[in-house]
């Protein structure tokens, strides 16, 4: 059975809550208390955060202007400040403040809280002693890497003992400006220089991976007689160090951080706290193998560039980098960006909606590094003709085969076709097999033989299917239970909802406190179909009319149902006196005069009728 929509009260934004709870807050991974979030959600000015970015004017009951997250020149945003939602009608970009501030100036969930509530004036508060300890323990190993960082670095500036690593980083081009803009730093050759220096207990240098304990049971420095690079996480954080020895010492070439409390290989990517904000402006971010490249490609004019900090490219680094741009580059040496999976970079591609591009190199080139010195030219060539990564292999593939005679084209032409087979996208399938077709002078058809049972069908995204019209009754509808819950609270219910986008987003908003609630609870289509009824104005309709249609609507898809099950079989008595019955109220149901009247007995009806089989026969 279904549930009807409840009365919500306006001052606090709440729609009549169910059984439902938070509606998927993610308190309980964040930490933060869910009673703080909505403090935060509720103290805060929309339009006024909204305004520091983007100039607003008011529109009717709303706020319109120009899109902060893509290009246009007639307003297509629009905020509703009531409720605490935006909603771009041009590239659906959407959300509440907190998502707003995460999007505009790339932060993370709690971050985004953080900012808020301290701009609100509120205390957060963890949801318990447990988070909020271990909240605090972060703080104080984030505090105690950064006065290493600070420590080191300045130790490269002025000390005597590092004027050889001085000397070498002049060698390889990094003057003084490199060195403060990326906190470059030494670590001396002594024991424990460091903690000696900083006076760092041992659970500190242990936890933060600056120090351990000996053989000897001494407490003693991580990194000793290495050029330092930080590495700092996306807000800013130092939470590791990548250290490289001077020419000619003994020991790895490269050691980072072991895995911490703080740091994560597997996640975090070195330079993204500097290259997020290019990395949004340009739609795209870099991704190269080490500390070198991305200050080379700084250096080259290239601001948008990060690093892996000793691993593959994992999917944790690519949900944190769609955060910040759709297109993602491999700037890595040819062999490494082709041997990359191409199931994992497809699923990527899918799973995240990025784009897959790969910078080709010249032949011959190590590391962007040694490129950007070089020829820096060349590399911001490479960069800006990177090619998507299916048609980075085939061209790879093709270069190295000799395609003279009719059996190395048809060798050529059976890998290739094996490369794109590996697509899930036919339509990318099918128009590299005729790019390659034209090369090899064979017929596309030949390259996709064999692929027409490999591959799923996608289906269509569910906010597809929410985008109707506005003036249609089950949207007008929804549009009044968003925007004035008290004139259809008592009118409305599960059964008159056909379209699933659109009975999920009623029973959203039924089984939830707030609208926020009801948002965050929702699948993806029906967050969308929300937050666009958020910021679309309410028509100005009778509430008892709107349901009417409704009533009307559904009361004739049941009404058909009945006639269908009984084609080409006899009707009872009691089949003809329950459609007698039925068509007699539909028709009451479209008369001015008696709609009132009409309405509730076939609400009613309907509702019987949802937990009925569907066999006229057996209706009563």
């Amino acid at each position: 059975m279904g549930t009807a929509l409840r009365c919500r009260d306006h001052q606090n934004g709440g729609v009549g809550r169910a059984e439902a709870g938070w509606g998927g807050l993610p308190f309980a991974v964040m930490g933060i208390a869910a009673e703080d979030i909505e403090r935060v959600r509720s103290a805060t000015d929309l339009v006024a955060v909204v305004g520091d970015h983007v100039a607003l004017r008011r529109s009717g009951a709303r706020w319109v202007g120009l899109c902060p997250f893509h290009t246009e020149r007639s307003p297509s945003f629009s905020v509703n400040a009531e409720l605490g939602f935006y909603y771009c009608f041009g590239c659906q970009a959407k959300g509440d403040a907190i998502t707003f501030v995460r999007q505009t100036r790339q932060l993370d969930f709690v971050e985004a809280v953080e900012s808020l509530a301290a701009r609100a004036g509120i205390e957060l508060h963890w949801d318990s002693h447990r988070q909020s300890g271990e909240h605090q323990r972060r703080a104080r190993l984030v505090e105690t890497m950064g006065r290493a960082v600070d420590w080191y670095h300045e130790r490269l500036l002025s000390s005597p003992d590092a004027a050889d690593a001085r000397h070498y980083l002049r060698s390889r081009g990094y003057d003084g400006e490199v060195v403060r803009r990326f906190q470059l730093g030494w670590a001396p050759d002594g024991w424990d220089t460091l903690v000696r220096a900083l006076s760092l207990p041992t659970d500190m240098a242990r936890d933060t991976g600056l120090g351990f304990v000996n053989k000897r049971g001494r407490l003693q420095d991580s990194f000793r007689a290495r050029v330092l690079f930080p590495i700092f996480d996306a807000r800013g954080d130092a939470v590791a160090l990548g250290g490289r020895i001077l020419p000619g010492a003994e020991g790895h070439k490269y050691k980072n951080s072991a895995a911490n409390q703080l740091y994560d290989k597997g996640e975090v990517l070195y330079g993204l706290n500097w290259a997020k904000t290019a990395a949004v402006e340009h739609g795209e971010v870099v991704v190269c193998e080490g500390y070198t490249d991305v200050i080379g490609l700084v250096a080259a004019g290239i601001p948008q560039a990060v690093a892996t900090c000793g691993t593959a490219l994992t999917e944790r680094h690519v949900a944190l980098l769609r955060r910040f741009a759709s297109r993602i580059v491999l700037a890595f040496d040819a062999d490494g960006a082709g041997q990359a999976a191409a199931e994992r970079v497809y699923g990527w591609e899918r799973r995240y909606e990025v784009d897959v591009f790969v910078a080709a190199l010249p032949r011959g080139v190590k590391d962007p590094a040694d490129l950007a010195r070089d020829d820096p030219d060349a590399l911001r060539r490479a960069v800006a003709g990177a090619t998507p990564f299916l048609g980075f292999r085939l061209e790879r593939l093709l270069a190295q085969t000799s395609l003279v005679s009719v059996e190395s084209r048809a060798r050529a032409a059976a890998a290739a076709a094996q490369l794109i087979g590996e697509h899930p996208n036919q339509i990318v399938r099918e128009d590299y097999a005729a790019q390659v077709a034209l090369r090899l002078d064979v017929r596309p058809e030949h390259l996709l033989a064999g692929q027409g049972g490999r591959h799923r069908r996608a289906e269509p995204a569910p906010a597809a299917k929410a985008s109707r019209r506005a003036e249609t009754a089950s949207l007008l509808a929804l549009g009044l239970a968003v925007h004035e819950p008290a004139s259809v609270c008592d009118l409305l219910h599960d059964v008159l909802f056909a379209d699933p986008v659109e009975l999920g987003a009623y029973q959203a908003l039924a089984r939830s406190t707030t609208f926020a609630e009801a948002v965050a609870g929702a699948e993806p289509g029906v967050a969308d179909l929300l937050q666009r009824l958020a910021v679309e104005e309410v028509a100005d309709t009778d509430a008892r009319g709107v349901a009417g249609r409704l009533i009307d609507e559904a009361a004739s898809r049941e009404l058909a149902r009945l006639e269908r099950s009984v084609v080409g079989g006899a009707w009872s008595d009691a089949d003809a006196q329950l459609i007698g019955w039925l068509k007699q109220r539909i028709l009451d149901l479209r008369d001015d005069a008696s709609r009132n009247e009409a309405a509730a007995p076939l609400l009613a009806f309907l509702i019987e009728r949802a937990g009925e089989p569907p066999r006229l026969d057996e209706a009563s």
